[in-house]
């Protein structure tokens, strides 16, 4: 089996909180992005559904289903929404939010070392 090994990709600094910086790495375009908890999500830039380039879309949070006349924003900068059919990604885990069959982002280990961002394909 062939060892995976990280690739860099550029200064911690360089990727900040609620937005996407798109990467190559290895020939494969990938979405780097920090959340408010200061972690790193590295996703595709590819929608399981229609293959458009999901991380132009928006970071922010989500309306979830609740009882009428109850409206409640959560989640603030942990979902992806794309760009092309505004259906929502959860940035922790990169399932969709809210679909009986749910797809799901693919995500690629990422790390923070020595001032350097990281990404294992």
């Amino acid at each position: 089996m062939k060892e995976k090994k990280a690739i860099e990709v550029g200064a911690a600094e360089d990727f900040t909180v609620g937005q996407f910086r798109i990467v190559d790495v290895a020939g494969r375009q990938v979405g780097i992005t920090r959340l408010k908890t200061g972690e790193l999500r590295a996703v595709r830039n590819h929608c399981p559904h229609k293959g458009a380039p999901v991380c132009r879309g928006t970071i922010g949070g989500t309306w979830p289903p609740c009882e009428p006349g109850e409206m409640k924003y959560e989640r603030e900068g942990e979902v992806l929404v794309c760009p092309w059919h505004g259906f929502e990604f959860d940035l922790i885990t990169g399932v969709e939010l809210y679909q009986s069959e749910p797809t799901k982002l693919l995500m690629y280990p990422v790390a923070e070392h020595d001032g350097r961002v990281l990404v294992t394909l």
